[in-house]
């Protein structure tokens, strides 16, 4: 469960060209809630894959909870959705 989720930003090319959509991002949440080995799962492109990483790799995480005493890394899909408003 993430408690801090930053906003991830257009690249350039993107922005210029009106390109949105979803990219899935995997990682490793570890016992201390941090973001381990961050990769594209479902890519998009553009430039928006290495900025999605980017804020992924900010996030704070709620670790999980093994017999809900004890933290553990468990592996989750997170999804970035760019949009332009």
């Amino acid at each position: 469960m993430p408690l801090f989720e930053p906003e991830a930003e257009f690249s350039d090319e993107a922005r210029r060209a009106k390109y949105q959509g979803v990219c899935l991002v995997g990682l490793i949440v570890d016992a201390q809630g941090n973001p381990q080995n961050v990769h594209i799962v479902r890519t998009l492109g553009m430039g928006l894959d290495e900025k999605a990483m980017e804020a992924v790799r900010k996030y704070k995480f709620k670790p999980a909870m093994k017999d809900g005493k004890t933290p553990v890394a468990v592996y989750v899909n997170v999804e970035v959705n760019f949009r332009l408003y």
